[in-house]
């Protein structure tokens, strides 16, 4: 038995078009493949570890883990159902997406009542172009500005000055309750505060997301339930709604925060779970369709390998995956349905190699549940006995 797992989701790194690609008009998408056909990637350490070969699946000799890629089967391409999927859960029902005409008239009328705020917006846009477009006239009105992006999310701007974080905070919640009908049902509603002065408005980090509670246990819950700590690093408490989390460790949801907040915990004594998901490549990068601001941050990660991989106890287990892919080559800015990286490492590997391709990304979920010997998930097939 690993006595402690840390599993790592590179949010969007996908790596290629999944099988069923064109029921999402994804074929042909591959995130780190479109990166490095645009940029010199220069990514050393996750070199050695296959992460590369994971584009092909082509041989390495030589690897320093074991890698391979795992198919997503979960419904939809958002955030929430590719980390149910990660931990387990099953979904076949996906989150309403409003990426036509934005919200219903109903739906807003509704948050007027309840927040006692005029909406602005509703719109299906990137989240920076409506600061920019409507910060000043809510600045001005005090309104609140609603957006949508192509992923089920229903987002709030509001300016710090006008709109103190707490009070957004307490807005959204109130925004989580109506939106658990099923008829406006997203997957996440997001507040988003920003700052600044017209034309140079940006975002804080004190963004929150508000998830509905996932639809059954996960593999969370059962360590949980059985004393293993599992542990929360950036936004798996959001997504997760704290269910099956024993310990959150607040990132500023900036990819070197977060590692810092890693590499911190691994000094740590604890026997269970660490989960930590790398919200950058995604927020950042991916859904702003900047190529090289996402190349550099994947070297700026590479160059924290070695200090994560010394950091690592001869008991301890790393798994280095994804959630979902989010090509920055593909018109619009949503998620892409993509095949994800696993990488596996650990001190004790006597010749790690290329597996077999994983099936479900649920296979991770399954093999953390075998490996601390709790109650196996719905779904997934561990692939702990193939780690010597």
């Amino acid at each position: 038995m690993y006595k402690r797992i840390f599993l790592l989701v590179l949010d969007s790194l996908g790596v290629g078009e999944a099988i069923d690609a064109n029921q999402y008009n994804d074929v042909g998408a591959n995130t780190l493949k479109h990166i490095m056909d645009n940029h010199d990637l220069f990514v050393p350490n996750l070199q050695k570890l296959g992460f590369l070969n994971t584009i092909n699946m082509s041989d390495k000799e030589d690897t320093e883990a074991y890698y391979t890629i795992a198919k997503p089967t979960n419904v939809g391409k958002d955030s929430l159902t590719s980390h149910y999927e990660l931990m387990g859960i099953r979904t076949i029902q996906p989150f309403k997406l409003f990426t036509e005409k934005a919200f219903p008239r109903e739906l807003l009328e509704k948050i007027e009542n309840e927040t006692g705020k005029r909406i602005i917006g509703n719109k299906v846009i990137n989240g920076e172009q409506i600061i920019n477009e409507l910060g000043e006239r809510h600045l001005s009105y005090g309104s609140l500005i609603i957006y949508t992006s192509t992923d089920s999310t229903l987002q709030v701007a509001a300016h710090e000055e006008v709109v103190p974080i707490p009070k957004l905070y307490q807005y959204c919640e109130k925004i989580r309750k109506i939106t658990l009908d099923d008829e406006f049902r997203v997957a996440r509603v997001i507040a988003r505060p920003f700052t600044g002065k017209p034309g140079k408005f940006k975002f804080t980090q004190d963004r929150k997301d508000y998830s509905v509670k996932p639809p059954k246990r996960s593999v969370l819950n059962s360590l949980k339930d059985n004393g293993y700590s599992v542990i929360s690093i950036g936004k798996i408490n959001d997504i997760f709604d704290g269910e099956g989390i024993t310990k959150i460790i607040k990132s500023s949801n900036n990819n070197m925060d977060t590692l810092t907040k890693l590499t911190d915990i691994m000094s740590k004594k604890f026997t269970g779970l660490c989960f930590i998901n790398l919200n950058d490549f995604d927020a950042l990068y991916a859904h702003n369709r900047d190529i090289e601001g996402y190349a550099n941050s994947i070297e700026e990660f590479d160059v924290e390998i070695p200090l994560i991989l010394n950091k690592l106890e001869k008991d301890d287990l790393l798994i280095i995956t994804a959630d979902h892919g989010n090509d920055p080559t593909f018109p619009g800015n949503s998620h892409t349905r993509e095949n994800v990286p696993v990488i596996i490492y650990s001190r004790r590997f006597l010749e790690p190699k290329k597996l077999d391709i994983l099936q479900t990304m649920a296979d991770i979920g399954a093999t953390i549940a075998e490996n601390f010997e709790v109650e196996k998930p719905e779904i997934g097939t561990s692939f702990l006995e193939k780690l010597k």
